[in-house]
């Protein structure tokens, strides 16, 4: 194999892989965030708080960077579709996930991402199926698989599992739909309608859910802590995330984009050890894996003839 990042289309994608990283290491952030906030707040409402907060942010820098005009032309009908599906319906089965398992096996479910996203870009986008991909797609594959069965133990397929496919299936033709539907619009602006279309969809939800009896959120519970978490939850694990993703899908693709998706166990991992937990050696090792995929899949490490 040989290295080869010389043409400056390569640097470009370089560049554009790098945000995808950021965004990935970001959205972790949110995994153990999420669970001092998820024992009192039921899935739809936490939903609806998360997406409110994100779409608090995303608005106004909307507005500052490309001005009120491209807000007032925007398509909203589309944008509350598809982030209604994306984020909103994604969120939740998200939540529930967790509820039902942990942080890092909801991030290893992921695994099936590249797998989703690289099918729908062979049927709609006449992607071709060659040697590097698919190498590159077992890598990340057996990455993220290695990196769960050394942090995890086996694998239980459950609602927590079934919850966390489906949330994969909606982010994944979501994030292509965000991109493609909005061909006009920058990065901010893809990413804002949808989640203020989450947004609307969830809070609709949420109230909803309460009028028919669900369980109500125990406010008394969340202190400066649950409010921290809500916070990283919702503005870093959902806004900042999702603008850098939009931006790495937009360059790079969902199929390659969602090869980093095999990384986040190794993330959450490693914030978890930043937080005093024990660092293991197995689920960096699934993260090099996944990387070198990710370089193979896009040509920076060129296979033998």
């Amino acid at each position: 194999m040989t290295i080869n990042t010389s043409h400056p289309a390569r640097h470009s994608t370089l560049l554009a892989n790098l945000i995808c990283l950021a965004s990935m290491m970001t959205w972790a952030a949110g995994l153990p965030a999420a669970e001092l906030v998820i024992p009192h707040i039921p899935p739809v409402t936490l939903t609806a708080l998360r997406t409110l907060l994100a779409a608090a942010v995303l608005m106004p820098l909307w507005w500052v960077v490309d001005g009120a005009e491209a807000i007032r032309r925007a398509n909203w009908g589309r944008g509350i579709l598809v982030g209604g599906i994306c984020i909103g319906l994604g969120a939740v089965l998200l939540v529930i996930a967790q509820a039902k398992t942990d942080p890092v096996t909801v991030a290893v479910i992921t695994a099936t991402m590249p797998v989703v996203g690289i099918a729908l870009e062979v049927l709609f986008d006449g992607r071709r199926l060659t040697a590097a991909l698919m190498i590159g797609l077992l890598l990340s594959l057996a990455g993220g698989f290695a990196a769960y069965g050394a942090g995890m133990g086996s694998l239980s397929i459950g609602i927590g599992a079934l919850a966390a496919l489906g949330s994969v299936l909606a982010f994944t033709w979501g994030s292509r739909a965000t991109v493609t539907a909005f061909p006009t619009l920058t990065p901010i602006g893809r990413t804002a309608i949808t989640v203020t279309g989450a947004a609307i969809v969830a809070s609709v939800a949420a109230l909803a859910y309460s009028a028919v009896g669900g369980p109500p959120t125990d406010w008394a519970a969340l202190g400066v802590r649950e409010v921290s978490a809500l916070m990283l939850f919702g503005v870093g694990s959902l806004a900042i995330s999702q603008v850098l993703w939009i931006v790495a899908v937009g360059r790079l693709g969902i199929g390659m984009s969602s090869l980093h998706m095999n990384a986040v166990p190794f993330y959450v991992m490693l914030i978890l050890f930043l937080l005093g937990q024990g660092w293991n050696w197995p689920q960096a090792i699934g993260a090099a894996v996944v990387g070198v995929g990710v370089l193979i899949a896009q040509g920076f490490i060129r296979l033998p003839k």
